[in-house]
């Protein structure tokens, strides 16, 4: 395989200037001068004949082409970096900042247990969590790894280890059904009042499967639309209609009687309980010493 030796020439200058936002200050976190910047950009440009930058006297931004080149460059330089630390003998002991994501019912659930365990063993660990149910790009906000509930990963260019398996069940209250009736079959779901979690790619859209019948694909009335389980969970035992979440959620309720699981004979959906990471290769010991500890403690179902 012949190689061109320039082939990184300017990645990293080039990702320092889209990381700061000018030129100057590339140049004052690299120590060049910002022409020198400049002409690395440049000839970065000429050698890929590609204008990556516009430029003006006030702003730069990305074009197309620059934007798809700068994501690649993001993970070059993240894998050199965790390439030469990894050389670093001071780093095989977990240190350093964990920036992880997390749902949020998930990580109060599960996850703060691990995590307080983690810093008893690493005290020279720092975390950054960002508790929430958005859907964070692990590489351009810069996370260490993320922990996702889903049916299914779009996320082809990541990496993933499956930590636990649930099942998503149908729910509602006591009181909606004696109020609104009990639907028998999920073709009834189109005559009642259903509260969808937005994050899935189609919220109102319910698949059921039958070990002896067809399955059947409903469009289900969406009165509310959330993008947060907790929230939706609230809604529902309020008494505001029927929803379908994993049962990590729905747990407690369900030992307290609040909620009552509706068409048991369809087989119930699988939700898995995935870490996903950027890269496995030239891991650092702070993920790698995490991933561990999560496919020790977190519970498989």
């Amino acid at each position: 395989m012949n190689l061109d030796p320039k082939l990184f020439d300017g990645l990293v200058i080039f990702s320092q200037v889209i990381e700061s936002g000018s030129f100057s200050i590339a140049a004052e976190k690299t120590g060049h001068s910002t022409s020198h910047i400049s002409k690395v950009v440049t000839k970065l440009e000429q050698r890929l004949q590609t204008r990556l930058l516009h430029r003006s006297t006030r702003s730069l931004s990305l074009t197309p082409e620059g934007k798809l080149f700068h994501q690649q460059c993001v993970q070059i330089v993240k894998d050199a970096e965790q390439a030469v630390a990894m050389l670093d003998s001071r780093l095989q002991v977990p240190s350093g900042t964990l920036k992880i994501s997390c749902p949020v019912t998930l990580g109060l659930m599960h996850l703060q247990p691990i995590l307080s365990l983690y810093m008893q063993q690493y005290p020279q660990i720092n975390l950054d969590i960002d508790f929430s149910d958005r859907h964070v790009d692990l590489i351009q906000d810069g996370y260490d790894l993320a922990i996702r509930a889903t049916q299914q990963l779009d996320d082809s260019n990541l990496i993933c280890k499956r930590l636990s398996r649930f099942h998503a069940l149908v729910v509602a209250t006591p009181a909606y059904l004696a109020k609104h009736g009990t639907p028998q079959s999920p073709e009834d779901l189109i005559t009642h009042q259903c509260i969808c979690y937005t994050n899935l790619k189609h919220p109102s859209r319910w698949v059921f499967e039958h070990p002896e019948k067809a399955t059947v694909t409903v469009d289900v009335p969406q009165v509310i639309g959330c993008n947060n389980a907790d929230m939706e969970l609230a809604m529902v035992l309020d008494d505001h209609g029927i929803c379908r979440l994993p049962s990590f959620y729905l747990s407690k309720a369900l030992e307290q009687k609040k909620l009552t699981v509706l068409f048991s004979d369809y087989v119930q959906p699988e939700v898995d309980i995935y870490a996903v990471y950027p890269s496995r290769k030239h891991l650092t010991p702070k993920v790698r010493s995490f991933i561990d500890m999560l496919v020790e403690h977190m519970p498989a179902s």
